[in-house]
């Protein structure tokens, strides 16, 4: 696949500004926004003080010195959601909160070649200025290729430097091979546990960070082995279904289908029923169509 680029319309950017901005995000996003700078991005979340899933979002640091921002990139319907939910805590910090969505483009490049065409490393998280904006490798996994907030105008740089407009669909369909969930398409807000859906191997937790919301119980999830499922990217043998649709095992719920795209998807899976599907011991059922899982190769965990 040569290098390509697309537009993401289902992600916004929001900024954060203020000499408080990094200090207020750390008390609330799940990794080590110290760590972000102009040329560190991260990858976050913000939970509900139970440890549950309510945005996710890279970040990356932009500006110089006085006029130094931090931008995030989450999803485009739900913005006003985040930005009603961090105005909540500012309180007396030194804080701006801005929609940058009029401003901003979110565009992902990807492909062979796509980051050396950046001038970016296969490293997660790696940033530099582009085009008038900022391009980063995927903080969560290099494979998915870059990141870029850019200018309506900065988009023409892509091209100058060699990569091809493609549509967004094809940047899924890639995400989709490798695993990687999206936003609420696969986690529920206010219900999915961050561990079930691999945000640890995907880079989006610290755990030698001092307190965020949610940590507690993050952290006991991860301490207690309490996880008994997992995300995992499928195919089907036959149409596939939609997604929100029940995983069975001989007659029993095992699992649920999330987002997916011509044949490909994942889905959340018991272990025990993923463990023994691999082992030809059942056959796992969405509707009447055979599902066939397998556990992405970036996450190093064992059990699935």
């Amino acid at each position: 696949m040569a290098a390509e680029y697309a537009v993401l319309d289902q992600r916004s950017v929001v900024a954060v500004a203020g000499e408080d901005r990094k200090a207020f995000l750390q008390g609330l996003v799940s990794n080590d926004v110290l760590r972000v700078a102009a040329d560190r991005a991260g990858y976050g979340l913000f939970l509900t003080p139970q440890g549950k899933f309510l945005h996710d979002f890279t970040m990356v640091e932009s500006g110089n010195d006085s006029d130094a921002v931090l931008l995030l990139d989450p999803e485009t319907d739900r913005r006003a959601d985040l930005l009603r939910r961090l105005k909540m805590y500012k309180l007396r910090s030194r804080i701006a909160l801005e929609d940058r969505a009029e401003r901003l483009h979110v565009v992902v490049a990807f492909g062979e070649g796509a980051l050396a065409a950046l001038g970016l490393p296969a490293e997660a998280g790696a940033a530099r200025p582009f085009g008038g904006g900022v391009a980063f490798t995927d903080p969560r996994l290099p494979g998915l290729g870059a990141r870029l907030f850019l200018p309506a105008d900065g988009i023409a740089a892509l091209e100058a430097a060699g990569l091809t407009p493609r549509d967004a669909a094809d940047w899924d369909r890639l995400r989709l091979g490798l695993g990687v969930p999206d936003g609420s398409r696969d986690l529920i807000p206010e219900k999915s546990i961050p561990l079930e859906n691999r945000m640890d191997a995907l880079n989006a937790i610290s755990w030698d960070k001092g307190c965020y919301m949610g940590q507690e119980l993050t952290a006991r999830t991860k301490y207690r082995a309490l996880i008994k499922k997992k995300l995992f990217p499928v195919t089907f043998l036959g149409p596939a279904p939609d997604a929100g649709t029940p995983v069975t095992v001989e007659g029993k719920e095992a699992g649920e289908i999330r987002s997916g795209r011509d044949g490909a998807a994942l889905a959340l899976l018991r272990l025990e029923d993923f463990q023994r599907a691999m082992e030809n011991k059942l056959t796992l059922l969405a509707g009447p169509v055979a599902v066939a899982p397998r556990a992405p190769d970036w996450d190093p965990t064992t059990s699935g």
